[in-house]
């Protein structure tokens, strides 16, 4: 990740913390839920190792192309679990292919631009990127505006069961992954 260094580790602690609370929800009775939040928190912890600032650890290309393995796997696993479940592998799939690109991006640029933006300018993959997970960011943002409760409606269960962090989480992890496609 390249720019401010505050910035880059407020990143860190927000994809960090978010990837921690993912891990709670593992912890749900719910097998989907379950599932969903392992990807999540995947995608969380993956987002704080790479948005640690360039000043701080630069990772040799072997580690990069390592991330961009993990990362497409991930990717292919939504994929597959797009054919039959909710549309939520969907964005899963995104995410994951997002990680795996910025991944090679970072594998292939050269060690003389290692420590800072330059020479990659702004490819469509990107541009396409960054259009999808700003329209994701204000979706996601609508969906926290609280709505009346209703009579008779089911009562929360324990952490991992709090659908309004859930969606609080994702919220984060889209506005992160925002930062890091601005960033490259």
């Amino acid at each position: 990740m390249h720019g401010p260094l505050s910035a880059a580790w407020l990143l860190v602690a927000l994809c960090a913390a978010t990837g921690a609370y993912c891990l709670l929800r593992m912890r749900s009775g719910v097998e989907e839920q379950r599932h969903t939040a392992g990807g999540e928190a995947l995608m969380g912890f993956g987002m704080a190792l790479m948005a640690v600032p360039a000043a701080v650890l630069t990772p040799p290309r072997w580690a990069w192309i390592l991330y961009a393995v993990v990362f497409g796997a991930a990717a292919l696993r939504a994929l597959w679990a797009s054919r039959t479940g909710p549309a939520h592998h969907l964005h899963h799939l995104v995410g994951a292919f997002a990680m795996a690109y910025m991944a090679l991006a970072m594998a292939a640029r050269p060690a003389a631009h290692a420590h800072h933006g330059g020479g990659m300018g702004a490819p469509v993959l990107t541009g396409l990127l960054l259009v999808y997970f700003t329209a994701y960011v204000l979706w996601s943002g609508t969906r926290l505006v609280p709505v009346t409760a209703t009579a008779g409606a089911p009562a929360s269960g324990g952490w991992g069961d709090r659908p309004e962090l859930a969606r609080a989480c994702r919220l984060s992890m889209g506005i992160g992954m925002l930062a890091m496609l601005l960033a490259m």
